[in-house]
């Protein structure tokens, strides 16, 4: 029986990593050493741990790359606004709608991870038919 999934993301700096989350998705730490750290926001876990580790198999050593993290949120224009707001945000997608259901954004999290911050919304032109 299979009781949990959750991503661990190899990283050149855990303690960067998980600070971007904690402190700007309001995760908590559950667990942390200097090369892992677990984190929790209700029900969801992430956790990274050092790309340099012993217990990440020879050649497989290297930060993770081509990750996009969706994080589905009540009101993205809030969220936006609230992450902007502090000034040290790296923003690659500004906030938008798209006709496939989301209003989003993306922002890069330390390391190179990309973070799509969505609010689902009604479908629209190509795509409306399958709401």
């Amino acid at each position: 029986m299979i009781t949990g999934i959750y991503p661990v993301l190899m990283s050149t700096d855990v303690a960067a990593s998980a600070a971007f989350f904690t402190e700007r998705f309001g995760f908590e730490t559950v667990f942390e050493a200097d090369w892992y750290v677990s984190l929790r926001r209700d029900n969801w876990e992430l956790a990274f741990v050092d790309a340099d580790h012993p217990t990440i198999p020879d050649g497989f050593r290297a930060a993770a790359t081509g990750v996009l993290l969706n994080v589905e949120v009540d009101h993205v224009d809030e969220e936006y606004a609230r992450l902007m707001a502090t000034g040290d945000v790296q923003v690659v997608l500004e906030l938008r709608s798209e006709d496939f259901g989301q209003r989003h954004f993306i922002v890069v999290a330390p390391g190179g991870v990309l973070v799509d911050v969505i609010e689902p919304i009604p479908y629209a032109g190509e795509f409306a038919a399958q709401d």
